[in-house]
Protein backbone atom coordinates (compact mmCIF):
# COMPACT_ATOMS: atom_id res chain seq x y z
CA UNK A 1 0.00 0.00 0.00
CA UNK A 2 1.00 3.26 -0.60
CA UNK A 3 -0.18 6.67 0.39
CA UNK A 4 -1.28 9.11 -2.43
CA UNK A 5 -3.14 11.76 -2.79
CA UNK A 6 -6.93 11.89 -4.05
CA UNK A 7 -5.70 13.47 -7.32
CA UNK A 8 -3.08 10.96 -8.45
CA UNK A 9 -5.38 7.81 -7.69
CA UNK A 10 -7.58 9.44 -10.46
CA UNK A 11 -4.72 9.96 -12.70
CA UNK A 12 -3.55 5.97 -11.86
CA UNK A 13 -6.74 4.66 -12.61
CA UNK A 14 -7.33 7.03 -16.04
CA UNK A 15 -3.81 5.68 -16.96
CA UNK A 16 -4.63 2.08 -16.07
CA UNK A 17 -7.52 1.83 -17.97
CA UNK A 18 -6.20 3.03 -21.08
CA UNK A 19 -3.29 1.39 -21.03
CA UNK A 20 -5.77 -2.00 -20.73
CA UNK A 21 -8.28 -0.89 -22.85
CA UNK A 22 -7.66 0.63 -26.15
CA UNK A 23 -11.46 2.49 -26.59
CA UNK A 24 -10.89 4.35 -23.79
CA UNK A 25 -10.05 8.28 -24.46
CA UNK A 26 -10.36 11.41 -22.48
CA UNK A 27 -12.26 14.77 -23.62
CA UNK A 28 -12.37 17.85 -21.55
CA UNK A 29 -11.56 21.43 -21.41
CA UNK A 30 -7.62 21.85 -20.96
CA UNK A 31 -7.49 18.32 -19.99
CA UNK A 32 -4.21 17.81 -22.43
CA UNK A 33 -1.28 20.52 -22.70
CA UNK A 34 -2.49 22.37 -19.29
CA UNK A 35 -3.02 18.65 -17.87
CA UNK A 36 -6.29 19.46 -16.70
CA UNK A 37 -7.45 22.28 -14.34
CA UNK A 38 -7.26 20.49 -11.37
CA UNK A 39 -3.97 18.75 -12.66
CA UNK A 40 -6.02 15.26 -12.82
CA UNK A 41 -4.87 13.93 -15.95
CA UNK A 42 -1.30 15.24 -15.78
CA UNK A 43 1.17 13.55 -17.94
CA UNK A 44 -1.56 11.70 -20.19
CA UNK A 45 -1.41 13.68 -23.07
CA UNK A 46 2.39 12.57 -22.88
CA UNK A 47 1.59 9.14 -22.78
CA UNK A 48 -1.29 8.02 -24.97
CA UNK A 49 -1.21 11.36 -27.38
CA UNK A 50 -3.57 13.76 -28.80
CA UNK A 51 -5.59 11.01 -30.32
CA UNK A 52 -6.85 9.92 -26.98
CA UNK A 53 -6.46 12.78 -24.64
CA UNK A 54 -8.37 16.09 -26.72
CA UNK A 55 -8.70 19.38 -25.68
CA UNK A 56 -12.21 20.44 -26.57
CA UNK A 57 -12.98 24.20 -26.67
CA UNK A 58 -15.38 25.66 -24.14
CA UNK A 59 -19.05 24.09 -25.34
CA UNK A 60 -19.68 21.33 -22.82
CA UNK A 61 -22.65 20.59 -24.49
CA UNK A 62 -20.77 19.89 -27.35
CA UNK A 63 -18.50 17.49 -26.69
CA UNK A 64 -20.54 15.81 -24.16
CA UNK A 65 -22.69 15.34 -27.15
CA UNK A 66 -19.36 13.81 -29.30
CA UNK A 67 -18.97 11.45 -26.00
CA UNK A 68 -22.40 10.13 -26.23
CA UNK A 69 -22.00 9.30 -29.87
CA UNK A 70 -18.77 7.85 -29.63
CA UNK A 71 -19.64 5.52 -27.02
CA UNK A 72 -22.63 4.74 -28.84
CA UNK A 73 -20.54 2.71 -31.66
CA UNK A 74 -17.80 0.99 -28.80
CA UNK A 75 -15.86 3.83 -27.54
CA UNK A 76 -15.16 4.01 -23.93
CA UNK A 77 -14.95 8.13 -23.66
CA UNK A 78 -13.90 10.36 -20.22
CA UNK A 79 -15.95 13.52 -20.42
CA UNK A 80 -14.27 16.21 -18.14
CA UNK A 81 -15.80 18.88 -16.69
CA UNK A 82 -14.21 21.65 -15.41
CA UNK A 83 -16.25 21.71 -12.84
CA UNK A 84 -19.91 20.05 -12.06
CA UNK A 85 -21.06 23.58 -11.80
CA UNK A 86 -20.42 23.47 -16.20
CA UNK A 87 -22.34 20.08 -16.59
CA UNK A 88 -25.43 22.34 -16.30
CA UNK A 89 -24.92 23.71 -19.81
CA UNK A 90 -24.47 20.05 -21.07
CA UNK A 91 -27.69 18.33 -19.09
CA UNK A 92 -29.26 18.15 -21.85
CA UNK A 93 -27.09 15.49 -23.45
CA UNK A 94 -26.60 13.67 -20.00
CA UNK A 95 -29.93 13.28 -19.26
CA UNK A 96 -32.35 13.27 -22.38
CA UNK A 97 -29.55 11.29 -24.31
CA UNK A 98 -26.89 9.00 -22.10
CA UNK A 99 -29.39 8.44 -19.81
CA UNK A 100 -32.23 7.08 -22.04
CA UNK A 101 -30.54 5.82 -25.76
CA UNK A 102 -30.29 2.07 -24.15
CA UNK A 103 -33.96 1.87 -23.21
CA UNK A 104 -34.68 4.10 -26.46
CA UNK A 105 -33.08 1.65 -28.43
CA UNK A 106 -34.72 -1.68 -27.65
CA UNK A 107 -31.31 -2.26 -25.89
CA UNK A 108 -29.52 -1.46 -29.05
CA UNK A 109 -27.33 0.98 -27.99
CA UNK A 110 -25.28 0.91 -25.13
CA UNK A 111 -23.30 4.32 -23.61
CA UNK A 112 -20.57 3.23 -21.79
CA UNK A 113 -19.39 6.88 -21.23
CA UNK A 114 -18.15 8.62 -17.65
CA UNK A 115 -19.19 11.94 -16.77
CA UNK A 116 -16.07 13.51 -14.09
CA UNK A 117 -14.46 16.27 -12.33
CA UNK A 118 -15.22 18.29 -9.25
CA UNK A 119 -18.49 19.20 -7.16
CA UNK A 120 -19.29 20.92 -4.70
CA UNK A 121 -18.59 24.02 -2.56
CA UNK A 122 -14.33 24.68 -3.46
CA UNK A 123 -12.72 28.15 -1.81
CA UNK A 124 -14.39 31.23 -2.21
CA UNK A 125 -15.28 30.85 -6.42
CA UNK A 126 -19.02 32.04 -5.63
CA UNK A 127 -22.64 30.93 -6.14
CA UNK A 128 -22.40 30.16 -10.08
CA UNK A 129 -19.28 27.28 -8.73
CA UNK A 130 -20.12 26.30 -5.66
CA UNK A 131 -23.44 24.00 -5.92
CA UNK A 132 -23.37 20.70 -5.40
CA UNK A 133 -25.51 18.98 -7.92
CA UNK A 134 -25.78 14.92 -7.20
CA UNK A 135 -29.08 15.45 -6.43
CA UNK A 136 -30.21 16.05 -10.63
CA UNK A 137 -28.40 13.69 -11.15
CA UNK A 138 -28.81 10.78 -9.13
CA UNK A 139 -33.28 11.76 -10.04
CA UNK A 140 -32.43 10.01 -13.20
CA UNK A 141 -33.31 6.63 -14.34
CA UNK A 142 -30.31 5.35 -16.62
CA UNK A 143 -27.46 7.35 -14.89
CA UNK A 144 -25.00 5.56 -12.10
CA UNK A 145 -23.69 8.27 -9.92
CA UNK A 146 -20.51 8.13 -7.87
CA UNK A 147 -18.95 10.15 -4.89
CA UNK A 148 -15.74 8.71 -3.41
CA UNK A 149 -14.62 10.49 -0.64
CA UNK A 150 -10.90 9.19 -0.51
CA UNK A 151 -8.34 8.31 -2.51
CA UNK A 152 -8.53 4.74 -1.96
CA UNK A 153 -12.58 4.86 -3.33
CA UNK A 154 -11.80 7.60 -5.93
CA UNK A 155 -9.22 5.05 -7.83
CA UNK A 156 -11.22 1.37 -7.42
CA UNK A 157 -14.48 3.62 -8.07
CA UNK A 158 -13.40 5.11 -11.23
CA UNK A 159 -12.07 2.51 -12.69
CA UNK A 160 -14.92 0.32 -12.45
CA UNK A 161 -17.13 3.36 -13.81
CA UNK A 162 -14.56 3.16 -17.13
CA UNK A 163 -15.75 -0.37 -17.40
CA UNK A 164 -19.86 -0.08 -16.80
CA UNK A 165 -21.21 -0.71 -19.40
CA UNK A 166 -24.25 2.43 -18.57
CA UNK A 167 -23.21 6.03 -17.96
CA UNK A 168 -21.78 7.44 -15.27
CA UNK A 169 -21.97 10.52 -13.40
CA UNK A 170 -18.56 10.46 -11.25
CA UNK A 171 -18.54 13.77 -8.66
CA UNK A 172 -15.10 14.61 -7.21
CA UNK A 173 -14.90 16.58 -4.38
CA UNK A 174 -13.45 19.86 -5.55
CA UNK A 175 -11.43 20.22 -2.07
CA UNK A 176 -10.52 16.81 -1.56
CA UNK A 177 -7.81 16.54 -4.28
CA UNK A 178 -5.00 17.20 -1.91
CA UNK A 179 -6.28 14.28 0.41
CA UNK A 180 -4.22 11.72 0.99
CA UNK A 181 -5.26 7.67 2.15
CA UNK A 182 -3.84 4.68 1.88
CA UNK A 183 -4.10 2.81 -1.91
CA UNK A 184 -2.73 -0.83 -2.71
CA UNK A 185 0.26 -0.24 -5.88
CA UNK A 186 -0.36 -1.10 -9.53
CA UNK A 187 2.04 -3.90 -8.81
CA UNK A 188 -0.14 -5.51 -6.06
CA UNK A 189 -2.99 -5.93 -9.04
CA UNK A 190 -6.13 -4.57 -9.62
CA UNK A 191 -7.91 -2.15 -7.03
CA UNK A 192 -11.63 -2.40 -8.09
CA UNK A 193 -14.48 -1.43 -5.73
CA UNK A 194 -17.95 -2.42 -7.13
CA UNK A 195 -20.39 0.57 -7.75
CA UNK A 196 -23.43 0.29 -5.22
CA UNK A 197 -21.99 -0.70 -2.53
CA UNK A 198 -21.37 1.57 1.03
CA UNK A 199 -17.94 1.95 3.16
CA UNK A 200 -18.18 1.43 6.91
CA UNK A 201 -15.61 4.66 8.14
CA UNK A 202 -15.57 4.40 11.48
CA UNK A 203 -17.19 1.65 13.48
CA UNK A 204 -19.33 2.76 16.38
CA UNK A 205 -22.30 1.58 18.67
CA UNK A 206 -24.35 5.29 19.52
CA UNK A 207 -25.42 6.47 16.37
CA UNK A 208 -24.71 6.60 12.69
CA UNK A 209 -23.81 9.17 10.38
CA UNK A 210 -24.45 9.23 7.18
CA UNK A 211 -22.49 11.40 4.51
CA UNK A 212 -20.33 11.40 1.49
CA UNK A 213 -17.82 13.12 -0.50
CA UNK A 214 -16.14 15.78 1.70
CA UNK A 215 -18.67 15.65 4.21
CA UNK A 216 -17.62 12.30 5.05
CA UNK A 217 -14.31 13.66 6.70
CA UNK A 218 -16.95 16.31 8.49
CA UNK A 219 -18.22 13.23 10.26
CA UNK A 220 -14.98 11.62 11.26
CA UNK A 221 -13.43 14.93 13.02
CA UNK A 222 -17.12 15.15 14.76
CA UNK A 223 -16.97 11.51 15.60
CA UNK A 224 -13.68 12.02 17.09
CA UNK A 225 -14.57 14.88 19.56
CA UNK A 226 -17.69 13.12 20.27
CA UNK A 227 -15.54 9.81 21.83
CA UNK A 228 -14.19 12.07 24.23
CA UNK A 229 -17.38 12.95 25.38
CA UNK A 230 -18.06 8.87 25.66
CA UNK A 231 -20.42 9.09 22.03
CA UNK A 232 -19.22 6.44 19.80
CA UNK A 233 -20.48 6.97 16.30
CA UNK A 234 -20.48 5.01 13.28
CA UNK A 235 -19.65 7.23 10.17
CA UNK A 236 -21.44 5.25 6.42
CA UNK A 237 -19.94 6.48 3.27
CA UNK A 238 -22.43 5.23 0.51
CA UNK A 239 -20.00 6.09 -1.70
CA UNK A 240 -22.41 5.71 -5.07
CA UNK A 241 -26.02 7.38 -4.17
CA UNK A 242 -27.26 5.70 -7.39
CA UNK A 243 -27.46 2.85 -6.94
CA UNK A 244 -28.12 3.52 -3.36
CA UNK A 245 -26.43 0.23 -1.12
CA UNK A 246 -29.83 0.68 1.38
CA UNK A 247 -28.76 -2.56 3.18
CA UNK A 248 -25.62 -1.24 4.28
CA UNK A 249 -27.07 1.96 5.93
CA UNK A 250 -30.17 0.13 7.16
CA UNK A 251 -27.85 -2.37 8.81
CA UNK A 252 -25.80 0.31 10.93
CA UNK A 253 -28.82 1.86 11.57
CA UNK A 254 -30.49 -0.64 13.07
CA UNK A 255 -27.24 -1.58 15.46
CA UNK A 256 -26.84 2.21 16.55
CA UNK A 257 -30.78 3.27 16.60
CA UNK A 258 -30.39 6.53 15.45
CA UNK A 259 -28.82 8.31 12.69
CA UNK A 260 -28.03 11.99 11.42
CA UNK A 261 -27.57 12.51 7.84
CA UNK A 262 -25.04 14.89 6.44
CA UNK A 263 -24.57 17.18 3.07
CA UNK A 264 -23.41 19.71 2.12
CA UNK A 265 -26.41 20.62 -0.89
CA UNK A 266 -29.21 22.42 -0.18
CA UNK A 267 -32.16 21.12 2.11
CA UNK A 268 -35.03 21.27 -0.31
CA UNK A 269 -35.40 17.90 -2.16
CA UNK A 270 -31.77 17.47 -1.53
CA UNK A 271 -30.51 13.72 -1.52
CA UNK A 272 -30.23 13.68 1.80
CA UNK A 273 -33.87 13.54 2.08
CA UNK A 274 -33.92 10.36 0.40
CA UNK A 275 -31.42 8.75 2.42
CA UNK A 276 -33.67 9.82 5.42
CA UNK A 277 -36.84 7.88 3.43
CA UNK A 278 -34.93 5.03 3.00
CA UNK A 279 -34.39 4.43 6.68
CA UNK A 280 -37.46 5.52 8.37
CA UNK A 281 -38.67 2.53 5.75
CA UNK A 282 -36.43 -0.11 6.97
CA UNK A 283 -35.59 0.70 10.23
CA UNK A 284 -38.92 2.12 11.63
CA UNK A 285 -38.79 -0.31 14.49
CA UNK A 286 -35.18 0.10 15.56
CA UNK A 287 -35.29 4.09 15.83
CA UNK A 288 -35.25 5.60 18.98
CA UNK A 289 -35.18 8.94 17.60
CA UNK A 290 -36.19 10.68 14.14
CA UNK A 291 -33.86 10.56 11.53
CA UNK A 292 -31.55 14.22 11.52
CA UNK A 293 -29.97 15.98 8.81
CA UNK A 294 -27.37 18.36 8.53
CA UNK A 295 -27.19 20.35 4.77
CA UNK A 296 -25.74 23.50 3.34
CA UNK A 297 -28.20 27.06 4.42
CA UNK A 298 -31.03 27.44 1.39
CA UNK A 299 -29.30 29.96 -0.01
CA UNK A 300 -26.78 30.76 -3.18
CA UNK A 301 -22.97 30.04 -2.11
CA UNK A 302 -21.74 33.81 -0.91
CA UNK A 303 -18.34 34.93 -1.90
CA UNK A 304 -17.18 35.88 1.74
CA UNK A 305 -15.01 33.53 3.39
CA UNK A 306 -16.72 33.62 7.03
CA UNK A 307 -19.89 33.51 5.02
CA UNK A 308 -19.42 30.50 2.84
CA UNK A 309 -18.22 28.31 6.17
CA UNK A 310 -21.21 30.03 8.05
CA UNK A 311 -23.46 28.41 4.65
CA UNK A 312 -21.86 25.05 4.79
CA UNK A 313 -22.37 22.16 7.82
CA UNK A 314 -19.14 21.98 10.12
CA UNK A 315 -18.17 20.01 12.71
CA UNK A 316 -20.28 21.59 15.32
CA UNK A 317 -23.47 21.20 13.19
CA UNK A 318 -22.90 17.45 13.25
CA UNK A 319 -22.38 17.36 16.95
CA UNK A 320 -25.46 19.50 17.84
CA UNK A 321 -27.59 17.01 15.61
CA UNK A 322 -25.83 13.83 17.19
CA UNK A 323 -26.60 15.25 20.53
CA UNK A 324 -30.54 16.33 19.12
CA UNK A 325 -30.78 12.54 18.06
CA UNK A 326 -29.17 11.28 21.31
CA UNK A 327 -31.59 13.78 23.38
CA UNK A 328 -29.00 14.79 25.54
CA UNK A 329 -30.06 18.71 24.80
Amino acid sequence: MSVISYREALNQAMREEMERDANVFIMGEEVGYYNGAYKVTQGLLQRFSERRVVDAPIAEMGFAGVGIGAAMVGLRPIIEFMTFNFSLVAIDQIVNNAAKIYQMSGGQFNVPIVFRGPGGPAVQVGSQHSQSLETFYAHVPGLKVVMPSTAYDAKGLLKTAIRDDNPVVFIEGETLYNTTWEVPDPSAGEHLIPIGKADIKREGKDITLIAWSKMVWTCLDAAKQLSADGIECEVVDPRTLRPLDVDTLAESVRKTGRCVVVEVGWPVAGFGAEVAYQIQRHCMDSLDAPVERVTSDDVPMPYAKNLEDEVQPQVKDVIAAVRRALYLD
